[in-house]
């Protein structure tokens, strides 16, 4: 009896090694499939946004069309260390460059205002103003949670159908496939780009935020997270 119970054990155990072995390979083949498909969509949405901003985006000042508002995207003035962020102060640089050499006459800092501990857009007025730029030319967005959010509101809630949009090159190509998609008839100033780990880490993190920037705007129509009142921005 003993025997027949070990032999019925093993063979138990060999076939749900082989119902493993089977699920295994069907797995293999279905990543197999879909790792060159992810790796296509990355592939197809960096290029588009790439390509679809001839025109629009200027490292010159003196190229750049005039547009009332330049709406100053957000992000954190800190790095994670706790240094300084050269992605925050060549962004508050580009917008203060615009405003002073007349190529925007007010700046919309819109940015992430989620917690009571982190407020982009009052990060952005603090350091706009300290460097020169007067209180009343500085309107705040505290919606912008994302690009396509920030975007989005300049138009529906601060009623602007031309701005320039303010960031590094990679987050302005973005930004500016978005507002293209939504009709919005939007420029892009280059803010000085940020080398290093630093640079390259929030770059290999662009590839997958414009597969979703592709889907947002094309399959899952995505509307801001929060739209509200109109905002007026004072006509001069």
């Amino acid at each position: 009896m003993g025997g027949l119970f070990f032999l019925a054990s093993t063979w138990n155990i060999l076939l749900f090694f082989f119902q493993c072995m089977k699920i295994f390979r069907v797995f293999s083949h279905i990543i197999a499939v879909l790792i060159p498909v992810l790796l296509l969509c990355m592939s197809l949405s960096y290029t588009v946004i790439s390509q679809q901003n001839v025109g629009r985006i200027f490292d010159k000042t003196r190229q750049l069309p005039y547009s009332k508002v330049g709406l100053l995207l957000g992000t954190s003035p800190r790095t994670r260390k706790g240094t300084a962020s050269e992605f925050f102060q060549n962004r508050i640089t580009a917008a203060i460059t615009l405003y002073k050499r007349g190529r925007i006459d007010y700046i919309l800092a819109s940015g992430d205002n989620g917690s009571i501990h982190y407020n982009e857009p009052i990060y952005m007025q603090q350091e706009l103003v300290r460097l020169g730029v007067p209180p009343e030319r500085i309107v705040l967005d505290y919606a912008g949670f994302s690009t396509l959010d920030s975007v989005i509101r300049a138009r529906k809630i601060f009623g602007q159908e031309q701005f320039t949009v303010i960031s590094q090159r990679f987050h302005n190509e973005r930004a500016l496939y978005i507002a293209r998609a939504k009709g919005i008839n939007a420029f892009a100033y280059n803010a000085g780009a940020v080398g290093g780990y630093a640079g390259a880490r929030v770059l290999a993190r662009e590839v997958l935020a414009r597969v979703k920037a592709v889907l947002d705007v094309n399959v899952f129509k995505r509307a801001p997270k929060f739209l509200g009142n109109r905002e007026s921005i004072p006509q001069d």
